[in-house]
């Protein structure tokens, strides 16, 4: 064997290993999470006292609806608190929420981020409360969300992440966008439960235990993917997130390719970073305390946007075809692909499955693409906050 084809078969082996394991991983997770029934929580018999922290960075023409709906959930009125953080806010929008039942707090920095709104925000709660919530400017919650959250609490959970789901599809963006958040909750949160992990944080839609929440806090100061380093934060400790299925979020959607770009570039960028930063503690936290719950979340910082592996895994296969003899065979590469192809569409709801997915479909080749370039473009991305501008008509 020359030089040349053992160097290439040991890459494609480790390209084998690497996107073969994320294959099977989706692949266990999603059927999983179809064939086992989650039980729910029973009804909790007191209310917890809830502080629910809206983040709202500009974005004037949407706080006064977020904030208005947020005051309409269907929970005791005694029992939560809205506490905007307006974040370069202009003073006449600033002047029609302290018009509202609801506590704000105005904030300026000179370089934003939601981990300091939230640390502001933090400083500047005064009352004893059970719980604290997380909703970005766009989210709206349903009206019995506080209650489902309420159950879990109860129920011995200090965690909790709700389930964020789209409130617009008007684009083929949208919808795959769409489509992606449901693809995560499926078997990033819903089946992580059925082997007792812990669900993925988002960032929004989710809930912690007051003094934990604090705590947790005071920990982070991320640029970007704060909620990402929650999760590790909280699961390096052992402590479990929850994934309430039926505490509903809604939340806008990106519909426009260039905001897609940028906003994944941050994502991307953040979840990098921190795999580059706390990838070998997953290691000694599995070995040394059995911790492989800290593992399951550091893993999930080092694996690829699956819109990457429906390009990836078919253009191994074709590879292998031609290159007979070189790495793994084309049949290993051949059930890799039908694994992850299969994990992946087990995992999007039966509703999505009409006439507008055929034209959200076509987009996937220049997203595929897009996202590619964008790994070679993550330099910097980290260091300052990329604002992700929302439609005032979605609300």
């Amino acid at each position: 064997m020359s030089i040349i084809v053992f160097i290439l078969s040991l890459i494609f082996a480790l390209l084998f290993i690497y996107l073969g394991v994320y294959s099977l991983y989706l692949f266990v997770f999603s059927v999983s999470g179809k064939l086992v029934k989650q039980k729910t929580p029973p009804a909790a018999t007191s209310f917890s006292k809830f502080v629910i922290y809206i983040c709202a960075y500009k974005e004037d023409a949407i706080i006064l609806s977020s904030a208005a709906q947020a005051l309409t959930i269907d929970y005791p009125k005694d029992k939560f608190h809205v506490c905007v953080i307006a974040d370069s806010m202009q003073p006449e929008t600033i002047e029609q929420l302290k018009t509202m039942p609801l506590q704000v707090v105005e904030v300026v920095f000179e370089s934003s981020t939601k981990s300091k709104a939230l640390h502001a925000a933090i400083a500047a709660t005064h009352e004893d409360f059970d719980a604290a919530v997380v909703f970005d400017i766009d989210n709206v919650a349903a009206p019995d969300y506080l209650h489902q959250i309420n159950n879990y609490l109860h129920n011995g959970n200090r965690v909790i992440q709700g389930h964020r789901v789209a409130k617009n599809t008007e684009t083929p963006v949208a919808i795959l966008d769409a489509i992606s958040e449901e693809i995560n909750n499926h078997i990033f949160r819903k089946a992580q439960q059925v082997f007792k992990l812990s669900a993925a944080i988002i960032g929004s839609g989710m809930v912690l235990e007051y003094k934990l929440f604090k705590e947790t806090m005071a920990q982070i100061d991320a640029v970007g993917g704060f909620d990402k380093e929650m999760g590790l934060v909280l699961t390096r400790q052992k402590i479990h997130v929850a994934y309430a299925d039926k505490a509903f979020v809604y939340d806008e959607k990106v519909s426009n390719p260039e905001v897609f770009k940028k906003q994944r570039r941050r994502w991307l960028s953040a979840q990098f970073n921190l795999f580059k930063t706390y990838g070998l503690t997953g290691f000694t936290e599995l070995f040394a305390r059995g911790n492989f719950d800290y593992f399951n979340e550091i893993y999930q910082t080092a694996i690829l946007p699956r819109i990457l592996m429906l390009g990836l895994m078919p253009f191994m296969l074709l590879v292998s075809l031609i290159t007979p003899g070189i790495g793994p065979s084309w049949q290993m590469w051949l059930i890799a692909t039908a694994l992850c192809y299969v994990g992946i569409l087990v995992a999007v709801p039966g509703h999505f499955f009409n006439s507008k997915l055929l034209g959200a479909m076509l987009k996937i080749p220049l997203i595929f693409f897009a996202m590619l370039a964008l790994l070679f473009k993550l330099k910097g991305a980290n260091k300052k906050f990329i604002h992700t501008p929302h439609n005032p008509g979605t609300n």
